[in-house]
């Protein structure tokens, strides 16, 4: 079982390396790998279980992308293939077609999905989010300067319930490709939702694997959905 963490140095706004901390306590067997920028990922090359990237700067996407974009078709490989991969805060927006700044330019993203973000860096989004993921309620915080438009309704990942999906007009959070899961959910979100925690370890081939402090965080989960319906 093998975990790659990518670019770790810059890409872990809101300490949500903490998902990865939380898995490693729920995998002490699996091997968890860093790569850090300017050394190829490991995916490219040899078999994971399970790819993260978390969220980063303005300045953070670009290096990314810098990194990731000779790597395009390796990487829809891997997607179409079914490897699993989890991009959480604006990790995600790397595999759109772009990103819009406020001035009229644009970054280009991988073009990997039909997504566009749009920054308003003059204005950040905070909220919380409830929704639902397979039947089971998915919580979250969003804290974010971007905002992102799907080309095709079924990409998404949450159904949103209250709070702000992909954009405020959005009926969903995140995009959902396969084995590809994206969210701009914080929490961290695998600590925060035991149910999705679950059924990613089997989406790892890891459904044997029980939670970490299972007792405790599925507790802490009840009482933060009950919270969460009481302030949204």
């Amino acid at each position: 079982m093998k975990v790659e963490l990518l670019f770790p140095e810059i890409a872990n706004q809101f300490g949500d390396l903490g998902n990865m901390r939380y898995l490693a306590r729920c995998l002490p067997q699996a091997e968890f790998c860093d790569t850090h920028l300017g050394e190829e990922p490991r995916f490219l090359r040899e078999p994971v279980n399970l790819v993260y990237l978390g969220p980063m700067s303005e300045q953070g996407q670009e290096k990314v992308l810098e990194v990731l974009r000779p790597h395009r078709f390796a990487l829809q490989k891997q997607l179409q293939e079914g490897t699993p991969f989890l991009f959480t805060g604006n990790a995600l927006e790397l595999l759109g077609e772009r990103i819009e700044n406020e001035d009229g330019t644009r970054v280009e993203g991988l073009g990997l999905f039909p997504l566009t973000a749009r920054r308003d860096m003059l204005h950040r989004h905070n909220s919380i989010f409830l929704g639902s993921f397979e039947g089971e309620p998915v919580m979250g915080y969003k804290s974010q300067f971007t905002m992102a438009y799907p080309g095709d309704k079924s990409l998404g990942l949450f159904l949103r319930e209250r709070g702000v999906g992909l954009n405020p007009r959005c009926p969903f959070e995140g995009v959902r490709v396969q084995n590809f899961f994206g969210t701009y959910l914080l929490g961290p979100l695998l600590i925060n939702n035991p149910p999705f925690t679950r059924y990613l370890l089997r989406t790892m081939g890891a459904g044997h694997a029980a939670l970490a402090f299972e007792k405790e965080v599925q507790a802490a989960y009840e009482k933060r959905l009950e919270d969460f319906k009481a302030k949204a």
